[in-house]
């Protein structure tokens, strides 16, 4: 399934205050038009499908952990948003901005979250009906198992009359009950609960809360059905009257006759044989006329349903609206400061922080020390230096994990932060186990890191872990410097981590760069980030902490010869 970056807005000198007409949906909606009911997870990125997010920047930022973290949707089509909102970020400012009045008002506004919280739930509920009819199978015969979960399929016994029954009154009652929330003040709110008005007026919505009739192999509603023209009336159930009346009358009639109009030839015994032959053949013919229902009736509903853009929408809507819930109830329950971050429209990158943590190790750690994050045009070039161990890794997932909450609209862990929307956002990090074949470590990494900057911008956030590793060191350095100063060049915000204090020092000799180091204290690293360049190496340290220092080799060593000795 492919996924398509929304319509552009392009902001006025005034980048706070939106437009008065946002364009909020995707090109292409989650409700699936196919036979494949949509999987949660359809949104991530591939090698050859992705949008700000690459698939190895996907996996090393953690992305999915942190779709655990925040996800507090009640529907599957919540989490399907959610979701899709980390796996393809939005660059749009204004639409950013919407969204974020929209959780405003949800926070302000308790009378309206705790009404939208119960139509969520009562949603939630019999969700699930939608797509066993808009995607189930059916098999026949007098039964209408669920789906067994051990199959991709929904493959149900019957002939689908209890999922479209359950289907339709879902479709209803999303219309129905939206009725009675009241309307925000929010444009984007707003937007979302026209759009299931709007599916409440559309002509599926009319089929699917019935009457259908049927007339020549099309489908008319109440409305369309001229008044005076009998035409036959679809009923979703096994027992069809007609028929079975039918089929009652010509048998009770060929009992009659014969009881009453062959006596005399003593053949009355035929209408009670006959009458024996037509109890089996009654449910044949139920059931014949139920897979004709199925198959002229029920799956061309089931079509038109799946390929409804209102009904598609009006789910969009719903899944859009549970997850401004799921954002809410994140930031509530998180512990210290959540906030909203400014989002501002500008040519460069840009991500302030204060006391920023990371989102996944925050909540685990209750003694996390936060840092502050600047990136901006004038601080665009960031090199962190320190031993293995002491937060770098941290700060610079901290880094790309809050940019991405950011860009989805959602509520970031710090006490004040602002940011632009990033194009592009790369991640590498050594992974050797993925060499491409016939390329050493060396290639391999700097491949990786020609892709990231031959498709850089100055609005795109590149992290990288390490420069031109498996080569001598004078190549290292000279390779690093002219990469390092083409990033700056470039004027996308870039952050190096490394342990080459001597290329620090070279860059520094041109004022190129902003420089920060892990801050130790006399137990070890403070996981804080300080200004400067680390150059005391605390290799020793590590050694000894993992019981590998030069001491305990030469102790064992001497171990090996004392039992030799023996």
């Amino acid at each position: 399934m492919a996924f398509c970056e929304p319509k552009q807005y392009v902001p006025s000198s005034n980048d706070t205050q939106p437009p008065s007409e946002m364009f909020i949906w995707r090109a292409s909606f989650i409700l699936s038009p196919d036979k494949r009911p949509a999987q949660v997870r359809d949104s991530q990125p591939s090698l050859e499908d992705y949008g700000v997010v690459d698939t190895r920047t996907f996996a090393a930022i953690e992305a999915d952990a942190l779709f655990a973290e925040i996800n507090y949707a009640k529907t599957h089509i919540g989490q399907c948003v959610l979701y899709r909102s980390l796996a393809r970020p939005v660059i749009d400012t204004g639409m950013l901005q919407t969204k974020q009045q929209a959780l405003r008002e949800i926070a302000e506004n308790p009378d309206l979250r705790q009404k939208l919280e119960h139509y969520l739930v009562s949603m939630a509920a019999n969700e699930a009906s939608l797509y066993h009819f808009l995607y189930g199978e059916f098999a026949g015969g007098l039964t209408t198992d669920k789906p067994k979960e051990s199959t991709d399929k929904l493959e149900f016994g019957g002939y689908g009359y209890r999922q479209f029954i359950d289907a339709t009154q879902f479709a209803v009652d999303l219309t129905e009950d939206a009725k009675d929330l009241p309307m925000p003040e929010s444009m984007y709110l707003r937007e979302l609960m026209q759009a299931i008005h709007e599916f409440g007026e559309s002509r599926t919505f009319a089929l699917m809360r019935g009457p259908i009739y049927v007339s020549d192999g099309k489908f008319l509603t109440g409305d369309e059905k001229p008044r005076l023209q009998p035409i036959a009336r679809f009923r979703p159930s096994i027992l069809k009257w007609l028929p079975i009346s039918v089929t009652l009358a010509i048998v009770l009639g060929l009992l009659y006759f014969f009881q009453t109009m062959l006596v005399e030839l003593g053949a009355s015994y035929i209408g009670y044989g006959l009458l024996v032959l037509a109890i089996p053949v009654l449910p044949i013919i139920v059931q014949a006329v139920s897979a004709t229902d199925r198959d002229h009736i029920i799956y061309p509903l089931q079509k038109i349903f799946r390929k409804s853009r209102e009904l598609a929408k009006s789910m969009e809507a719903l899944g859009m609206l549970d997850e401004l819930l799921a954002l809410h109830t994140h930031a509530q329950t998180s512990t210290g400061s959540m906030v909203l971050p400014h989002i501002k429209a500008d040519g460069h990158h840009q991500l302030t922080a204060s006391n920023a943590r990371n989102p996944l190790l925050a909540r685990t750690h209750s003694d996390y020390v936060p840092n502050d994050i600047r990136l901006d045009a004038t601080h665009r070039l960031l090199i962190v230096t320190g031993p293995n161990s002491g937060g770098k890794t941290a700060y610079c997932k901290t880094v790309a994990q809050i940019q991405l909450l950011g860009q989805a609209g959602a509520y970031v862990p710090a006490t004040e932060a602002s940011l632009v929307p990033a194009e592009h956002i790369y991640y590498q990090v050594p992974d050797p186990g993925q060499l491409d074949e016939g390329m050493g470590r060396f290639a391999h990494e700097l491949k990786q890191t020609r892709e990231i900057f031959f498709n850089s911008t100055p609005r795109s956030l590149a992290i990288l872990d390490e420069l031109a590793e498996g080569t001598t060191f004078e190549e290292k350095m000279t390779l690093s410097e002219y990469v390092l100063k083409g990033f700056h060049q470039l004027g996308a915000t870039t952050i190096l981590v490394t342990h080459n204090h001597e290329l620090c020092e070279r860059l520094q000799k041109e004022n190129i760069g902003d420089y920060l180091q892990v801050e130790f204290g006399e137990q070890g690293p403070t996981h804080r980030l300080i200004p400067g360049v680390s150059q005391v190496s605390h290799a020793d340290r590590i050694a000894s902490a993992l019981g590998f220092s030069k001491e305990d080799v030469e102790k064992h060593l001497a171990s090996l010869e004392g039992e030799a000795a023996k």
